[in-house]
Formats: structure tokens, sequence, C-alpha cells
């Protein structure tokens, strides 16, 4: 057992391995190499122009696909470590969960989806899977980046435990990797999962606050921000509105980071796993808010769903990016030409499906800047401000 962790850590030296064997790269361990394969893919890369809430000409200063994936990291590590897990297999697992995001976020997976309803659809899940085992071509002796068992696990169960139903790139990396779709996954995945959440809508209410959306006494309330906001005004009764921002947001955090690590403390001492197989043996989820919290997180959830995600600016430039997902896979599809020349050779002899399907990878991959600027390109005009 590796020093300093748990018993129901996951141990790299028990990994299962990769799908095609390489040799150790001392000092690091294979979880450090898969983290160190995400930050260096080209994927990873791409999430810097991907919108999270905002597209990107709205302003500098709002969470992309990029920094929101590092705020999950750095939550996740914070849990993985005071809990005694691998805090590598957890950051890796964190950077990687939004790799499979379309441009112009939420709004561009639901065109894509719609687009390829006839073809499989479109999943951001399945599609991160599908560019680390395939779509990364950087390694002379495998495609994908040949991550460990593990990560993959992680991966493929970020929602949990897979349905029959799920999308066929899930389910055939599965199978490939002898990955049971029953169960929860190692520890380290349920914590990058449950960052995400934590991540997710304290930062979406920090952007949806400095975009004015909504203002600061609204939030007064809405359980858990009310209180956090509350504090912040008891204590600094004067502060400036962006200080008294940052510091409600900073408390909702701090408050839902130490929730989980006491109740998921509180949920490995009553079952008592003494190994990361019991953990995945386990019927329900270790890593988790408690319920009076976990209540409250969902209240917050719904006003955010009511005053930002639906808000009428914000749904009018989603309106606008769907649009250009429309567009552009409309023109790929009638004219494989107008694809890029690595493109155009790998779509000689496809089937419709497979066609489709290819157009879907490449317009997925596609940045939010890159997306306007191939639409300008084909039909000359600026589609996010006609």
């Amino acid at each position: 057992m590796r020093a300093g962790l748990a018993p129901f850590a996951a141990q790299v030296a028990e990994s299962r391995g990769r799908a095609v064997h390489e040799p150790e790269s001392p000092p690091r361990g294979a979880f450090e190499r898969d983290r160190d394969r995400i930050i260096h893919s080209a994927a990873f890369r791409r999430l810097k122009h991907k919108t999270q809430v905002f597209v990107y000409h709205e302003g500098d200063h709002y969470r992309t696909r990029l920094t929101h994936s590092l705020e999950v990291a750095q939550v996740a590590r914070s849990i993985s470590r005071a809990l005694g897990l691998d805090e590598d297999l957890t950051e890796a697992l964190a950077l990687a969960h939004d790799l499979g995001h379309t441009p112009f976020g939420h709004a561009g997976e639901r065109e894509l989806d719609s687009l390829m309803k006839a073809h499989g659809g479109f999943d951001h899940n399945a599609q991160a899977l599908r560019l680390v085992t395939r779509l990364e071509c950087r390694y002379a002796a495998f495609d994908g980046l040949n991550l460990t068992w593990e990560t993959l696990e992680g991966l493929i169960k970020h929602n949990g435990p897979v349905q029959a139903d799920a999308p066929l790139a899930v389910l055939e990396i599965a199978q490939d990797r002898d990955i049971p779709l029953s169960g929860y996954a190692s520890l380290e995945a349920q914590v990058a999962a449950i960052s995400d959440d934590i991540a997710y809508n304290a930062h979406d209410m920090d952007d949806g606050l400095r975009a004015r959306l909504f203002d600061v006494i609204d939030l007064g309330d809405v359980p858990l921000a009310g209180e956090a906001l509350a504090d912040v005004l008891k204590t600094w009764p004067k502060l400036d509105r962006s200080r008294v921002i940052h510091e409600t947001v900073r408390r909702v955090i701090s408050w839902m980071v130490a929730d989980v690590v006491s109740e998921t403390a509180r949920r490995l001492k009553k079952h008592a796993p003494f190994s990361a197989a019991e953990v995945r043996a386990l019927d329900g989820q270790m890593a988790g808010l408690s319920p009076q919290l976990a209540e409250k997180n969902k209240v917050l959830q719904s006003f955010l769903s009511r005053r930002m995600y639906r808000n009428e600016r914000v749904s009018e430039a989603m309106d606008r990016a769907q649009r250009v997902i429309r567009d552009l896979f409309e023109a790929y599809m009638n004219d494989p030409a107008l694809l890029p020349p690595g493109w155009q050779e790998q779509a000689v002899g496809r089937s419709d499906r497979q066609s489709a399907r290819q157009v879907c990878d490449f317009i997925a991959g596609m940045t939010d800047r890159y997306a306007i600027e191939q639409h300008k390109r084909l039909f000359d005009l600026d589609p996010l401000f006609r």
C-alpha cells in the first residue's frame, strides 16, 4: 500500500494497466502519467476557448471549460487529500471530465445530439472517451492516450453506474477494457464527480452575478448562498460589491467541501471498506453531500436554472450558437470538400453514418472562436451579431 493513503484508496501499484503495455516512467506513477497526458492533449488546450455559459466575445473574466476544469481539479484534490485518496487519479479525472464538450457549451451539445439522432446521437461524456481512446493521435504505438483502466472507469462512470442504453462508444470501451457497467467507480472518481457539481454551481453563481443576470440581494432567500451572503455582510457590512461576491462564493465552496469530507467519512465509517475493490462493490455512492446540504444545493441549482441558464440574454446567444452548429454540420455533410485536407482524406468511401460521425467529431472538437470563423468563411456573415 502506498504510504499516506487510506486502505480504500486506489493503489497505483495495483492498477489494471493500459490497453497497450508501456514501460514505467519513474519517478512518475501510472495515474500521474495519465494526468500529464490529459494536460498535454490538444483536446485539453482547446477547452480554453469553449463556452461554459458565456461565449468568449462577451468578456475575458467569465469561466471557460478550461478554467472550470482547473477549478474542479482544485476542489477535487482538496477533498481527496482530506480523505487519504490518490490525488493524481482524482486530478486526472477532474481535468478530463469535460474534454468531450462541444463549442458553445450545452447548447452545442443539444444541437449536435439532434443532428446525430439518426446516427447514434451525441453525448459529451462519450465524446471524451472517444478522444482519449481514439481521436487524439500523438503517440507512435497507439491512438488516443492509452490511459489506465482506473481512469477510463472513472470517465465512463462520471455520472454513476452505466445503463444498458448508454452511447455506443461507452459500451464498446467498457466491453473492450472489461469495465463493468453496474456499480460505482473508485472513490477518486466519485470525488471528481461531486467536485464538478460544487465548482459548477458556485462559479456559475459568480459569473451570473458579475454579468448582472441577477443581483446579490436576489440570493438572500436562496439557501446556502443566502446564508453565505448574510455571513459576509455581518462580518463586513460596508464591503464593496465585487468583494461581497467573492467572499460569498468562497464560503459556498468551503462549506460544500467541508460537508463532502464529513459526509463521505461518515459513510466510509459505516460501511468500512478496506480496499478500492470493496468501495466498488458497495451498493451506493460513498462520496457526496449530506442530505441537508444536498437539498440546499438543489434549491441553488433551481435558482441558477431559472435566473441564469434560462435568462433571455443567455438563451438568445445560445440560439444563435445552435444555428452555427447546424449550418456547419449541414455544409460539411453536403460537401466533404469543405473539410480540412486531413479530414477530407478520411471521408473517402465512408457510409452516411460514418460520415456523420466524422463531421460530428470535427465540429465537437472546435473552439467557439474556430466555429465562428468557419461559419464566417463559409457563409460570409457573423452568426452571433446578425
